[in-house]
C-alpha cells in the first residue's frame, strides 16, 4: 500500500488567467513583497515577461518559473500563457504544480481562454483561488464577475469541493489583495497565507526512489542543456549524479551524469547539494533531453507518465526563400538550417509537430493556431532566418467515412449597432449564433458555433466592421461533420510582371485598381504581390512604369504625384491575406507577398 506524505515547506502554485488580466503584473509584485529583490533595486516591470517579442505585445508565450519565501515556506510560482494558441504550455505548468490561482478582470469577466485553462486546471484535479483582480477599474462589476465565475465552474462540471473555493479581491498593479471588497490593506499578505491555506503541499510517495519529470527545457552557455521539471518521489543529491538515467521515449534507458542540481531563488537558479520530493528543480548538463523524459535511480528505472497535449489543428508549410532576393537580407537560408531550428523548437514547445514536406526544401509544422505560427516565425525572423510560409490550413478528421472539422466556440464583444454585419460576416463562414446578451450599456455580447478555417483571416475584417472597438476571442469546442465550402476572400491581387523599383507616376495610376502594399523606391520582382485588386481576380501589372519624357511641351504645369497612405505589412495580416496560391516571404528586413510560381506566363497556362 502506498505511503502518501506532503511536503509542507514547499507550495507549487500556476497562476492562470485570460489575456492582459494582470497575471504577470501580479507576479511582479509577489517578488517584490517577498523580499526577493534587495531594497532599493530598479527593477523592471512584468519581470517575467523576459522575451523580447512578450514585452512588445504585452503577452505572455512562454510558461516560466520563480519561487518566493512566505513565513519559512517556499512558494514555486508558475507564470503561464493566457492565449490559447500557446495551451502545450498550459498542460506543461500544471503538471508541475497542485493548485491554481485563476485571476478574472472584475470588468471583463471570464473570458474564452480563462474558460480553456480552469478546464485544464479542473481536469488535473488542482486547488483553485479565485482572484478578481482590478477592482480599482470604473467599469468594475465584481459580484456579477463573481456569479459568472461559479456558473463557468458548474459548466466544467467541476466537484462540489472545486466550486467551494476562496475568494480573495485584488489590485494587482498596486500589489494589494483582500478578503472583503471593503477592507483596508496595504499588501498581499491575505494571498500568500490563503496559498498556504488552501493549496496543499506536494504529495509523493514515501517508499519510492527518487523519480523527476522533465516539463520544461532550457539552454545555459556553461552547463549545456537544462532539465526543469518536478521531483515526484525521492530526493536527489550531489552525490547522486552519476547513479542516474533517462528514460525517453519508447522506453529507452540512457545513463546520465548531471553536472549540477539547482533550484529556483527568485528568478534565478541557485546550486543546491540536495533537492527535496515536490520541488521544482533544474538539472544541468544532460544532452539529447526532451519533454516528458523521466530521471531515475539506475536500479530503480520506472518511468513517469508522459506529457500528453491537445492535438494540433493548424498546419502550415515552411520552405527555402527562392525570390530573386533570397540571400541578400539573412543569415541563414539553407534547408537544413531551417530544418534543424524547426526540430529544436519541437523540443521546447510540445504543442508543436514538424514533418517533412512533400517537396524537396520544405516542411509543414503543425500547431494550435494561426498566432502560435506567427510567434514561431517572427522569433526565425529576429535571429536571421528567411523562409517562406504558406497559407495556414486547418487539420481535418476521417471517421466512418465522413470529413470532420474543428469548430470554435467564439465569443464576440462589440457596439450594438455593429452587430447586423458581424452576424451577416459570420454566417456566410458557416457560423451559427449560440447567444446574444444585451447588456443594455450599448454593447452586446455574441456567442457562435464556427468552423476554424472561418477564422483565420476574418480578425482585421472584424477590427475593420467594428471600427475597432470588437473584441473577438474562442476556444477549440471539438470536432463535427464538415459544414462545406465557402469564399473567405473576394478579392484578388495585384501581381509586379517585372522586377525594378516601384515608382510613384505607376503607383498612383494603379491605386484605382485596389489597395497597394508597396510605395515609391521598394524592390519588386516578377511574381511578388504589390497590392490587393479590387475585383476577384489578379491582376499583372507593372509598378516601374515611368512617365515618357518628350521635348512637346504641357499646357499647364503637371500635378504633383500624391499617394495614399500604405499601411505597413505585418506578419499576421500576410497571413490571413495569402491564398493557396500565394505565399510570404519573411526576412530580417522584410515582409513581401508573392505568387507560388513567380513567372507570368507559367501561372495563366
Amino acid at each position: 500500500m502506498k505511503k502518501q506524505a506532503r511536503n509542507e515547506k514547499i507550495r507549487n502554485i500556476a497562476i492562470i488567467a485570460h489575456v492582459d488580466h494582470g497575471k504577470t503584473t501580479l507576479v511582479d509584485h509577489m517578488l517584490r513583497q517577498s523580499g526577493t529583490f534587495r531594497a532599493g533595486a530598479a527593477v523592471e516591470e512584468r519581470v517575467m515577461d523576459s522575451m523580447d517579442l512578450e514585452r512588445e505585445r504585452g503577452i505572455t508565450i512562454a510558461a516560466k518559473n520563480c519561487s518566493v519565501i512566505f513565513k519559512d515556506c517556499k512558494i514555486n510560482i508558475v507564470d503561464t500563457p493566457g492565449h490559447a494558441d500557446f495551451g502545450g504550455e498550459v498542460e506543461r505548468a500544471l503538471q508541475m504544480v497542485d493548485g491554481a490561482i485563476l485571476l478574472v478582470d472584475a470588468s471583463e469577466g471570464p473570458l474564452p481562454q480563462t474558460r480553456f485553462v480552469l478546464k485544464k486546471a479542473l481536469e488535473a484535479h488542482l486547488s483553485i483561488v479565485v482572484v478578481i483582480n482590478k477592482i480599482d477599474r470604473g467599469d468594475a462589476r465584481p459580484q456579477e464577475v463573481l456569479n459568472e465565475i461559479y456558473e463557468l465552474f458548474i459548466d466544467l462540471d467541476a466537484t462540489e469541493d472545486q466550486i467551494e473555493f476562496p475568494i480573495i479581491y485584488a489590485v494587482g498593479k498596486q500589489g494589494i489583495a483582500k478578503k472583503n471588497i471593503d477592507d483596508v490593506a496595504t499588501d498581499l499578505r491575505v494571498l500568500f497565507e490563503t496559498i498556504l491555506d488552501e493549496v496543499p503541499g506536494p504529495s509523493y510517495d514515501e517508499e519510492k526512489p527518487f523519480q523527476f519529470l522533465v516539463s520544461n527545457l532550457g539552454y545555459s552557455d556553461y552547463l549545456g542543456r537544462l532539465a526543469i521539471g518536478r521531483i515526484v518521489n525521492g530526493e536527489v543529491s550531489a552525490q547522486d549524479r552519476e547513479g542516474l538515467v533517462c528514460i525517453q521515449r519508447g522506453n529507452k534507458v540512457v545513463p546520465v551524469k548531471l553536472s549540477s542540481i539547482q533550484v529556483y531563488h527568485g528568478l534565478k537558479f541557485e546550486v543546491a547539494e540536495r533537492a527535496l520530493a515536490g520541488d521544482v528543480v533544474v538539472l544541468a548538463g544532460v544532452e539529447g533531453v526532451e519533454i516528458g523524459d523521466t530521471f531515475c535511480k539506475k536500479d530503480n528505472a520506472v518511468a513517469l507518465k508522459r506529457i500528453v497535449v491537445d492535438e494540433p489543428t493548424v498546419a502550415m508549410k515552411f520552405c527555402v526563400n527562392t525570390s530573386p532576393f533570397a540571400g541578400t537580407e539573412g543569415k541563414f537560408v539553407q534547408s537544413r538550417r531551417i530544418a534543424d531550428r524547426l526540430y529544436k523548437e519541437t523540443l521546447h514547445n510540445v504543442a508543436l509537430m514538424v514533418e517533412d514536406g512533400d517537396q524537396a526544401d520544405t516542411f509543414i509544422v503543425k500547431g494550435r493556431g494561426e498566432f502560435q505560427m506567427a510567434i514561431l516565425i517572427e522569433t526565425m525572423r529576429r535571429e536571421g532566418y528567411e523562409i517562406m510560409v504558406g497559407r495556414p490550413e486547418i487539420i481535418m478528421k476521417e471517421e466512418d467515412g465522413k470529413t470532420l472539422e474543428p469548430i470554435e466556440h467564439l465569443y464576440i464583444d462589440c457596439d450594438e449597432l455593429y452587430t447586423g454585419i458581424v452576424t451577416e460576416k459570420l454566417s456566410i463562414r458557416k457560423a451559427r449564433m449560440l447567444n446574444l446578451v444585451n447588456h443594455g450599456t450599448g454593447r452586446v455580447r455574441l456567442e457562435f458555433s464556427v468552423p476554424s478555417r472561418s477564422l483565420i483571416g476574418f480578425r482585421n475584417e472584424f477590427l475593420t466592421d467594428t471600427r475597432g472597438t470588437g473584441i473577438m476571442n474562442s476556444y477549440l469546442l471539438g470536432y463535427e461533420k464538415y459544414r462545406g465550402e465557402f469564399m473567405s476572400r473576394t478579392t484578388g491581387s495585384l501581381v509586379s510582371d517585372r522586377a525594378g523599383e516601384a515608382v510613384a507616376y505607376a503607383l498612383f495610376h494603379l491605386e484605382p485598381r485596389g489597395t497597394l502594399f508597396v510605395v515609391p523606391n521598394d524592390k519588386v520582382y516578377e511574381g511578388m504581390i504589390v497590392g490587393e485588386h479590387n475585383r476577384d481576380n489578379d491582376l499583372n501589372v507593372n509598378p516601374c512604369k515611368t512617365k515618357k519624357l518628350s521635348n512637346m511641351r504641357a499646357a499647364g504645369k503637371d500635378d504633383n504625384i500624391i499617394l495614399s497612405p500604405v499601411l505597413p505589412m505585418t506578419l499576421e495580416r500576410a497571413i490571413e491575406f495569402i491564398r493557396a496560391d500565394e505565399l510570404v516571404e519573411v526576412t530580417p528586413k522584410s515582409i513581401r507577398l508573392r505568387k507560388a510560381v513567380l513567372p507570368a506566363a507559367q501561372r495563366f497556362v
